[in-house]
Formats: structure tokens, sequence, C-alpha cells
């Protein structure tokens, strides 16, 4: 007799893999535009569904989520105003696309925290990992503790700050926006980066290639003490500024190749 498999009942995706979850779970407490949930046992997806549905579906403007696990791919790509606040520490690629939320995280995060992110709020009390604000676009990201190599890397706009420390090749290909760095920064601090303003207040292991210390401004402290304001944080009592050379960008060595068409 021939033997008939079941038909599974999960989705596939257009690159084959499984997607187990496409219902929100609906475990959510709602009390009018406030909401909240445990993830402790739910799944990245789950833990988006159930956050999507509560923001876009009931209208909830004040989300708590607890016990995320670490996970990795939490709260991305929201695109409504909102705050939100994570108990515990979050793992890879957390809220990247994002335009628009606040969200205060409580623990740690992974790589690549905010990648993307367009505007809002992004505040975490402990340390982050590295790229953190990677092509970054607009916004606050505020790390209390320190970060890893790389934060910032191909930044086009916003303000990146950290509390601690920053590891190598921390805004690399920089193009537009501000860092403000409290602690030391490490090799290559600002390489090859285009445009835009860094602010270290500890020491710098090593400049960039065509990264040069510049004369802070009036403009620059007022920049500064307004951010620390805004996030009640202790700032070191004086800054090193550092900013693009423009000698790549300028081009003003002709190449090998270069030199013998003009010749």
């Amino acid at each position: 007799m021939e033997q008939v498999t079941p038909k599974s009942s999960h989705r596939v995706d257009h690159r084959g893999l499984a997607e187990p979850d496409t219902k929100a779970p609906m475990i959510a407490t709602v009390a009018g535009e406030t909401a909240e949930f445990d993830a402790a046992g739910l799944t990245p997806r789950q833990i988006n569904l159930e956050a999507r549905r509560l923001l876009y579906t009931e209208g909830v403007t004040e989300l708590t989520i607890h016990n995320p696990g670490a996970q990795h791919s939490i709260a991305v790509g929201l695109l409504t105003r909102c705050r939100i606040t994570i108990n515990g520490s979050l793992g890879y690629f957390g809220c990247g696309l994002i335009d628009g939320p606040e969200i205060h995280i409580t623990g740690r995060v992974g790589w690549s925290v905010a990648e993307n992110m367009m505007s809002g709020v992004v505040v975490i009390d402990k340390n982050a990992g590295s790229l953190t604000g990677a092509a970054l676009r607009g916004g606050d990201l505020v790390v209390r503790g320190h970060a890893g190599a790389r934060t910032g890397i191909d930044q086009k706009g916003g303000t990146i700050i950290v509390g601690g420390n920053v590891g190598s090749m921390t805004g690399f290909m920089m193009q537009r926006g501000r860092q403000i760095i409290c602690g030391d920064a490490g090799q290559g601090l600002g390489d090859s980066m285009y445009d835009g303003q860094l602010y270290v207040g500890g020491k710098v292991a090593a400049l960039g290639v065509d990264c040069v210390e510049a004369e802070m401004t009036d403009a620059d402290h007022e920049l500064i003490d307004r951010k620390f304001r805004i996030y009640r944080m202790d700032r070191p009592d004086t800054f090193r500024k550092f900013v693009c050379g423009k000698k790549l960008w300028n081009y003003d060595n002709l190449e090998p190749t270069e030199r013998k068409l003009v010749l």
C-alpha cells in the first residue's frame, strides 16, 4: 500500500526555508497604549511578530519586552513612533533599520546594533559588540559602556555616543555624522573617512589614513554638552576632535596609469 505523507503546516519562504512561526503568540498584557510581555521561551520571529502586532494593530505606543534571551534580530524594521524597553540583552543585529522608535536596552548587545537606523534613539546600558551603528543614517545611538571594533563604520549621519572605549577602525569610511567617545580609541581611528566629526576624550592608539586632528569650536562644545545633558551622562573634562584631511577624496596625486594618460 502506498504511504501518504501528511502535508506540513509550515510556510516556506523564497529560499526554501521553513518558517514555523507565522502568527503572533498573543501573550501580551495590554492596558490602553501600554503593553508588556515575557519573551522567555519565544523564538526571535515570535518576539517580533508580537511586537509588531502590538505596535501596528493594537495601537500601543509604550512597549516593554522582558527576557529576550540575547537572541538575534530583535526589534528590527520598526517604522513607527513608540517607546520600547527591552529588559535584558540582545544578540546580533538588534534594532536595525528602524525609523522613529526610542528603544532602551538594559543589558548588552552583540554585533551591528542599530545598523542602518534612519531616525529615533537607541540607548544601551552596558557594552556593545563590533560594528555598532554600522551605516547609521540618523538619530542617536548611545552606549553607556564600551563598544567594539569598527564602531560607526560607513556612518552616514546621526550621532553615536560611547561612554567607554571603542575598538580599532572606529569611524572607518565615515561619510557624515558625529561620534562622541568618552574613553580611548583603538588603532586606525577615522581611517578613510570622507566627512563627519570624531570627538575622543581618552587616548587614541593611532589615526587612520587621512584622519587629522582639528581645533574644537564653540559649536562642538555646545553639541557635546547638549547630548550629555539629554542622556544624563558624565563627560570627560576635555575632548579632541578629528576630521577628514581631504587628501584622498581630492585626488591630489595621480595614479601611475593616470599619469601616463595625461602625459
